[in-house]
């Protein structure tokens, strides 16, 4: 059965996810740097109103995905914290100066995390190597990696979301996201062969999850 993840960066498109018919919700805040750590409270109402799984993203920033020492500090009392709280897994991503991997940092808070699942966020789309990079997220005990395939948007990076699902081998979940519409799912699960697809199903200006754009995504990925 393929699934469908929605990116929600408020409550209101949680729960607006949920009753759609989505399987997961990666929460966040801070929409327009593409996510970062939601404040304490709004996990907390997620948490009491969601009974599908709830992901949440550990991010102190906007911009890059090289973590200062503080930050790398900061991210591991977030895990910490937030593990306390009934979330069902994490979301984050560290990068080296050079757009590697960061393995001795990722492999930390992967362990601090456990024994909750741990997905590698969109970091990834900055990799140069790509093939290397999806060996060293495996390294760090990711379940999962979350890509456009490192390309801007997932239909760009349809060829390369393949391979890397041909070379992950289920080793790991590569979930597609990126641009991933109800206009474009059918084409690209096609292709790729993925088995969890993400989108924010955010198709206006206003910041919230699109009922029937979910309810869309989930009727296409069962065709």
């Amino acid at each position: 059965m393929k699934k469908i993840e929605i990116a929600c960066f408020n409550l209101e498109s949680a729960l607006i996810a949920q009753k759609a018919g989505a399987d997961r919700v990666e929460l966040c805040a801070d929409m327009l740097v593409g996510g970062t750590t939601p404040i304490i409270e709004t996990i907390q109402q997620a948490r009491k109103h969601l009974t599908i799984d709830l992901y949440v993203m550990i991010r102190p920033r906007g911009g890059n995905f090289v973590c200062s020492e503080a930050e790398f500090e900061q991210m591991k009392l977030e895990i910490e914290t937030i593990k306390k709280l009934g979330v069902n897994g994490f979301v984050f991503g560290i990068l080296n100066k050079d757009k590697t991997i960061n393995i001795e940092q990722n492999k930390v808070l992967v362990e601090l995390a456990n024994p909750f699942p741990c997905t590698f966020h969109r970091a990834f789309d900055e990799v140069l190597d790509y093939q290397q990079a999806l060996e060293d997220v495996i390294s760090c005990g990711f379940s999962t990696i979350l890509t456009s395939g490192t390309f801007p948007n997932v239909m760009e990076g349809k060829e390369v979301l393949k391979q890397l699902v041909i070379q992950a081998n289920n080793r790991i979940e590569i979930m597609p996201g990126g641009g991933l519409r109800s206009t474009n799912i059918l084409e690209l699960n096609e292709m790729v062969k993925a088995n969890w697809y993400h989108s924010s199903a955010i198709t206006d200006g206003s910041g919230l999850a699109n009922s029937e754009e979910i309810v869309q995504l989930k009727k296409k990925l069962q065709s």
